[in-house]
Formats: C-alpha cells, structure tokens, sequence
C-alpha cells in the first residue's frame, strides 16, 4: 500500500464495456436471477481492506450479499448499504440482519447530504455512470470523508488461472495495474493490491461460473457447453479429483479517494 504523488489515469480496456446504458442495466440484472448461489461461491475480501475505509458512518454502495460489508462491521462504524437488486437485498437481509439496506444506486444513493464519512464500493464501480456516481459521493459525503473502490479478480498472471478464466467467460476481470475513472472533485490519495489464495472445492468452480454474467444469459445448450469445458480443464488437464481444494489465485486492488 502506499499514497499516490500523481494522479494516475483511468487504465482503458480495464473491465467490461458497453454500448449504451440499456446494456450496462441488463447485464447488472444478470447477477440478481441466482443471488443466493453468488453468495456462496464469491469470494470474500482481505481484512487490510478495512484499514482504508477508516472509522465512523460507512455507506456501502452496491453492497450485493453483503460480502463486503462484512468486513466493515466492527465497532469503530455505523454501517448501512444500499444495492438496486431485490434479490441481493433479501440475502443480505439473512447474513446480515442488524445492517440497515435499501434498493438504491451509486447515482442515486437516497441518503441526505453529508450523511456518511465514507462511501463502499466493492465489484461495482465498473457497472455506474462514473460523472453521476461521483457526483453523489461528492453531496453525501462529509468534509474530510473518503470514496474506497476495491475488486476481487482472478490474478490471470498464472497461466492456468487465464485459462481456467476464459472457460468460465468471466468478463470482470481487471487487468494488472488498472486504475478506475473518478471524476471530479476525486483524488487518488492511496491504493492497495495484493495477490492472495482463496482455497475453494474443485466443484466449487461450477458454481463460481454460474455466478458471471454470460452463463446467467446463455442458454441451456452453451451452459451444457462451458459445463463439459471446465470438467475437462479441471479433471482431466489439471488433473484434479471430486472433493479436491483448489488454491486458487486473486488479485485485490483497491482504490481511496479524497476530495481534490
């Protein structure tokens, strides 16, 4: 981790890419069909994480299950969130029933001006309209406060991993190094990336894949498809056995921002 002198630009062809904000919609729609399976099978995020968000009242954006918003309970916070999914809303609900949540989006937040003293965004910023987005930060969030982006991907440094990613169509991942567009008044004050192993059961893998957005579209003939790809890439190329543990490699990168 460390504080950024200059401020870098946006990396180009850093995640997925739309034609228009029809297309961005449907394919966030995707994610909320199967909320519970997205649940179990997504990863969760390293604790460092926490360190950046700071203390006080935290808004976590697109909160989804409540993956993220986990690691911001503690008592050093007054947690709330928000996610334009009902589905994900009624699973975070279960997980994390003292945390208030709500059906909003990043550009259009429903809290009051300087309400919180940091805003969350975990795996979502790629989906907003980053003008409208960063505009809301900017109404809701205090004097002093801070916008914290952050994204779990496959660390496609590995070979097998790019691979393993391309059978599955996972189509979030981040390229190496990428930074985010944030617009005005933001600043990159500090940023933290960092490689981990996230130990999950080779079947596991299938449920990981029906989590990305191309299976949730596709139809049953190229589900069958994927599905007869990635047994043959997980036991036959890798050579791994039914109830096997995969320590499969993630990339965290993770993004503070602070008013210019």
């Amino acid at each position: 981790m460390h504080a950024s002198r200059t401020q870098p630009g946006p990396s180009r062809k850093a995640g997925p890419t739309f034609r228009n904000s029809a297309h961005r919609s449907g394919a966030a729609e995707a994610f909320t069909r199967d909320a519970n399976r997205y649940d179990t099978a997504r990863p969760t995020y390293p604790d460092a994480l926490g360190k950046l968000v700071g203390p006080g009242t935290v808004c976590d954006i697109g909160a989804g299950t409540g993956k993220f918003t986990q690691l911001l309970c503690d008592d050093s916070r007054s947690v709330f969130a928000c996610d334009p999914s009902g589905g994900m809303t009624r699973v975070f609900h279960t997980v994390l029933p003292e945390v208030p949540v709500w059906r909003a989006t990043a550009e259009a937040t429903g809290l009051v001006d300087d309400a919180v003293d940091a805003l969350t965004c975990a795996q979502t910023w790629h989906w907003v309209d980053v003008h409208a987005a960063s505009a809301e930060a900017d109404r809701v969030i205090r004097p002093g406060g801070r916008l914290v982006l952050c994204w779990n991907t496959l660390a496609v440094r590995h070979p097998w991993v790019l691979r393993l990613s391309r059978i599955m169509h996972s189509g979030d991942v981040q390229r190496e190094g990428f930074y985010p567009e944030v617009a005005s008044p933001w600043q990159l004050t500090d940023e933290l990336r960092r490689e981990w192993l996230h130990p999950i059961a080779v079947e596991g893998c299938f449920e990981l894949m029906a989590t990305r957005s191309y299976w949730l579209k596709a139809n049953e003939r190229t589900r069958a498809k994927m599905e007869a790809n990635l047994a043959w890439y997980l036991y036959e190329r890798l050579g791994f056995d039914p109830g096997d543990t995969i320590p499969l490699p993630y990339r965290t990168d993770a993004f503070v921002y602070e008013r210019a």
